[in-house]
Formats: C-alpha cells, sequence, structure tokens
C-alpha cells in the first residue's frame, strides 16, 4: 500500500473573540490534521510563512514522517528559529501529530506513551484590585476544586491605563500601562502573606512576574517569598538573562519557572542543565509543538525539572489538547496553567468553531480518548468572525521608557 501523501496545508485566521491562527493539513486519505498556530499580535506573519512558503515543500510528503518533516521545516529555513517560524512550525507539527493519531485511532497522548496520571493538576487566575479582592478570588477557585492559584493584584500588573491608551486600543492598537519596579516589589509580599494568611495552607499559591525585573530584583523578591511557600515564583526575567537564574537559585529555596519566551529548545539546555529552574514553562505553540516539547520534557527528567507549559487565553482549544495530552504521558509533569478565554466555553463565539478538547474536573484537566488532538475545527463558523488587529498589552515606565509587559 503506498504511503498516505498531504494534498494541502493552510493557516486560517479567525476571531471568534479572539484572533487565532490554525493549520489545517489534508491528505490523500481524507485524514484532516488541525494544529495551533497562533501568535499574539503577529498573527498575519505566521498565516504568511505557512501559506507562502512552508505549505509547498509538504505537499506530496508522507505525513507520517513527522520527526523528518519537523526537521526538513526547521533547518531548511537556513535563517532558523525565532517566534514566528516556531510558531508556524509549531501548528504544523500539532496537525502532524493529530493526523498520526487518527490515521492509528489512538489519542495522542497513547503515541507518546499512554498515560502516567489520571489527570493533569492544573492552576488557575485570581486577580483583583485589592489584597481583599484577591483572596476573595483565591477563594471562589477553590470552591470550584481548584488546588492551585495564581494571584497577581492590578497594581502588579502594570494596567494604570488612561484614557488616550483605552482609545488607542479601541482603534486596534496596543493599550499601554504604566509600571515601576519599586512599588511592585513591596506590593508583592504584602499581597502573598496577606493571601496566605486568609486561605491557609490547603491551596498552593503562584505569582507571575511577567519577565519585568532584573536578576538582583528577582533574587531579592524569591528570598522575600520563601516564608509564605510559593509552588513557584514565574517569569522572573527574560531569556536574555536566563543565567541570572543562578543569582536567585544562590540565596533562595523558593521554586522558580521560566520559558514561557523561550522559542528555540537549545534555550533551555543550560537552565535545565545547571538546576537553575524548578519547572520548564515553554509554550508548545511557539517552541516547535510536540515533537520539540516531548524533547524538553526527556531532557529536563534527569536534572528533577518538571513542566508547566504555557496555558494562556490565547491558545486556541486545539493548543490546549496538545498541551494536555502531552501532560497526561510524560512522567516529569508538574502542573499546567489553565485558562482559557471565556469565548470557547459553552455558547461562546469560539465554540462555535472548535469542537470538543480539555475538559476540568475537580482542578485536573483531561482530554477525550477521541483518534489525534481531540479537537475539530467547524470552517464555515470561522469564517463568520474574520481576522480583527489586535495586540498584546505593553508597559512604560514612569518616565515613559519601555519595558517588558
Amino acid at each position: 500500500m503506498p504511503p498516505m501523501r498531504i494534498t494541502s496545508c493552510q493557516a486560517i485566521v479567525c476571531c471568534p473573540g479572539r484572533n487565532f491562527v490554525t493549520v489545517k493539513i489534508v491528505t490523500d486519505k481524507g485524514i484532516v490534521g488541525w494544529g495551533d498556530a497562533t501568535l499574539n499580535g503577529r498573527e498575519l506573519a505566521v498565516v504568511t510563512l505557512v501559506n507562502e512558503h512552508l505549505a509547498p515543500l509538504l505537499i506530496g510528503q508522507d505525513p507520517l514522517r513527522i520527526e523528518h518533516l519537523w526537521q526538513s521545516l526547521y533547518l531548511g529555513a537556513y535563517w532558523r528559529g525565532g517566534p514566528v517560524q516556531n510558531t508556524a512550525l509549531s501548528g504544523i507539527d500539532m496537525a502532524l501529530w493529530d493526523i498520526l493519531g487518527k490515521s492509528a485511532g489512538l489519542p495522542v497522548y497513547q503515541l507518546l506513551g499512554g498515560r502516567c496520571r489520571d489527570g493533569a493538576l492544573a492552576y488557575v487566575h485570581a486577580g483583583g484590585k485589592t489584597e481583599q479582592d484577591v483572596a476573595a478570588a483565591v477563594k471562589q477557585q477553590m470552591a470550584q476544586g481548584f488546588k492551585a492559584v495564581r494571584v497577581q493584584m492590578e497594581a502588579s500588573k502594570g494596567c494604570a491605563y488612561g484614557e488616550k491608551h483605552a482609545a488607542a486600543h479601541r482603534q486596534g492598537l496596543p493599550r499601554v500601562g504604566v509600571w515601576e519596579p519599586t512599588p511592585y516589589l513591596r506590593l508583592v509580599p504584602r499581597l502573598v502573606e496577606h493571601v496566605r494568611r486568609e486561605v491557609g495552607d490547603e491551596v498552593e499559591l503562584l505569582h507571575d512576574v511577567h519577565q519585568r525585573l532584573t536578576p538582583t530584583q528577582a533574587a531579592g523578591l524569591a528570598r522575600e517569598l520563601e516564608p509564605y511557600h510559593l509552588f513557584f515564583l514565574e517569569d522572573p526575567f527574560g531569556p536574555e538573562h536566563v543565567e541570572g537564574l543562578g543569582a536567585i537559585r544562590a540565596v533562595s529555596a523558593t521554586p522558580i519557572a521560566i520559558g514561557e519566551l523561550f522559542t528555540d529548545i537549545t534555550t533551555c539546555i543550560r537552565p535545565v542543565s545547571n538546576r537553575w529552574l524548578d519547572y520548564l514553562r515553554c509554550d508548545l505553540g511557539h517552541v516547535g509543538g510536540i515533537t520539540a516539547a516531548r524533547k524538553l520534557a526527556s531532557i529536563a527528567e534527569p536534572f528533577a525539572v518538571k513542566t508547566a507549559w504555557h496555558g494562556p487565553p490565547d491558545l486556541s482549544p486545539i493548543g490546549h489538547a496538545a498541551n494536555v495530552h502531552m501532560d497526561l504521558a510524560i512522567s516529569n509533569f508538574g502542573i499546567q496553567e489553565w485558562q482559557p478565554h471565556a469565548e470557547t466555553r459553552p455558547g461562546g463565539k469560539a465554540a462555535e468553531v472548535f469542537r470538543g478538547g480539555v475538559t476540568c474536573r475537580d482542578g485536573y484537566l483531561d482530554v477525550p480518548d477521541s483518534p489525534g488532538l481531540g479537537v475539530e475545527f467547524d470552517e464555515a463558523a470561522a469564517a463568520n468572525y474574520p481576522y480583527k488587529r489586535d495586540y498584546l498589552p505593553t508597559v512604560r515606565r514612569a518616565d515613559g521608557t519601555a519595558h517588558p509587559w
């Protein structure tokens, strides 16, 4: 019997509440694979790369040769890596794994070695304008069965958006928040102390720095937070300062998670092999898909580093499903961020476009046993929600200097 062949590959962008980029790969056997290639604020760059440059390279290829195709697209670019190229590669990779699962009649987690656990522990977000608001939000999440909650206060997230910036956002331009390190560094320990006192020790607490600090500032914060036993402190600074993780490790036992902005496997090698982090937080949609993520999990395992894949609302249900298939199948899974977009819930616009996907029960995530990733994409419904230009927010210091969001 001749091998299956790819007959078409296309990236489709739609906006059922927010923009999602979906990769569709069709085979001559009638099997269709779906992948998530959403890159917030740069969606059309990924669409163009897939449709104009990568799709022609896939036509006629055997879709079951996933590793070969991954290497061909990654190395064949010569100008390899980067968020746009690796997001496109991630979406294609997910679609190929979806095809493999459908061809074999098995869910993807079975192809990755089968279940290591019955469900994947999730953490959700709780925020508010005051410490009291945040504590109340944590209690609400606990009442829903969640055992781990990320705590943020609006003053710590840079949400001081003026009317001028709100007007710009309404025109499809970024919102701009104002943020300063000194108030932030004083606020966060008070916030975590208050929440821990209010909710007790039965729930795990996490906090996201959002890459805003220097290594020295992050080390001081991690040390101050030790008495409150965080599950982890998330993304203290950007990948350009990754060796600064050693400074945190030298002065604090607060667990560290980093990797949301890592877009290449190679960025992870030094921090993992030096045990500078506890949780690897890469985004499957930007680091190379399932193929890259399973390699990262294997690399991290002997160094006692666990996974905590990025799970924001700008992932489509396909991306969230890819996360959980990995979570179920790898031995060194740690925790999974769970923040689905509101419109992906039953009755939402995105629920019309994406059918199936991750389920959540008592704080644990699971996926259906259907073949592939378990999510189907309705192109007719997607056509009702055309792309709308939008950007992630940005942050300025008080003097107007650009700063990481």
